[in-house]
C-alpha cells in the first residue's frame, strides 16, 4: 500500500514546493509594490521597514547601506528635499512612483529572490503650493528599471539591494523628445564629509536618453535559456 501511496505522496510535496515559490513571488511583488505606494506618498520611515536588517540601496553613484545608510538617505535628504522634513504627503506634490512589468524568480530553497521592475514617475507641484523646493522641476517625467535582490528575514520577505537605473527625465511641457541628456546630482562624498551621502561612492554612470543602455538581466531567456552576455551599455 505505501508503494501505491508514493508517488501521490511525491506529487503532493512537488505542489507544495511550487505552491510555496508561488506565494513568494507574490509577496515580493507586494514588497515591491508597497514601496511604490509608500514613495507616493512621502512615508519614509515605512520605506525604511521594508529593508532587510543589512539592506542597501545603490542611488546616484552611491551605495547606503544598513539601517543607518536608508535612514539618512530617506529620512534626512529626501524627506527634507520633498516633503518639507514631514513623513507623509504634503499639499500639493505629486510624486507617482509606478512600479510595473515585473520579472521574479525566486532561489530554490525559497529565501533570496531577484526582481526586475520598470518605474515610471509623474512629479511636480501644484502652483499653489507655498515652500516649494525651487531645485526640483516645476513637473516632470521619469523613468527607469530596478533590478533588486530580496531576502526572506525571519520568515517575511525583505528587499535586500535596491538597485535602481535611471534612464531619463523629462520636464512635462518639453517631454522627452525635446528633453537634454540628464546629469543629475551624483553623490561626490561620503558621510560623514557629506552628511545626508553615501556610505560608499561607485564609478557606475549609465548613458542616458536619447541614449538606450540595457541594464543586464538577471534571468535567462525564456525559450532559449541563454543567459545575458551583454553589458549595460
Amino acid at each position: 500500500m505505501s508503494g501505491e501511496l508514493q508517488p501521490i505522496l511525491d506529487r503532493l510535496a512537488s505542489m507544495e514546493r511550487e505552491l510555496g515559490l508561488l506565494k513568494d513571488q507574490q509577496a515580493i511583488r507586494k514588497l515591491q509594490f508597497s514601496y511604490g505606494y509608500y514613495m507616493d506618498k512621502g512615508q519614509y520611515d515605512q520605506v525604511v521597514d521594508l529593508f532587510a536588517s543589512n539592506g542597501e540601496l545603490h542611488f546616484m553613484g552611491g551605495i547606503f547601506r544598513g539601517r543607518e545608510g536608508l535612514t539618512r538617505l530617506y529620512c534626512g535628504r529626501l524627506r527634507n528635499s520633498f516633503t518639507e522634513g514631514r513623513n507623509g504627503p504634503v499639499y500639493g506634490l505629486l510624486a507617482d512612483h509606478m512600479q510595473l512589468q515585473d520579472i521574479v524568480d525566486v532561489a530554490p530553497d525559497g529565501m533570496s529572490a531577484k526582481g526586475r521592475f520598470r518605474a515610471f514617475m509623474q512629479g511636480g507641484s501644484h502652483i499653489s503650493r507655498k515652500n516649494r523646493n525651487e531645485r526640483l522641476p516645476l513637473q516632470w517625467w521619469e523613468a527607469g528599471v530596478y533590478e533588486n535582490d530580496y531576502v526572506k528575514e525571519d520568515g517575511v520577505w525583505k528587499i535586500r539591494t535596491l538597485d535602481y537605473h535611471m534612464f531619463w527625465q523629462a520636464d512635462y511641457e518639453k517631454g522627452w523628445a525635446h528633453s537634454e541628456p540628464y546629469v543629475g546630482n551624483f553623490f561626490k562624498q561620503t558621510f560623514p564629509d557629506d552628511p545626508g551621502g553615501p556610505d560608499e561612492l561607485t564609478e557606475r554612470r549609465a548613458a542616458f536618453w536619447p541614449e538606450t543602455p540595457i541594464v543586464p538581466y538577471h534571468y535567462p531567456h525564456p525559450v532559449t535559456g541563454e543567459p545575458w552576455q551583454g553589458s549595460l551599455t
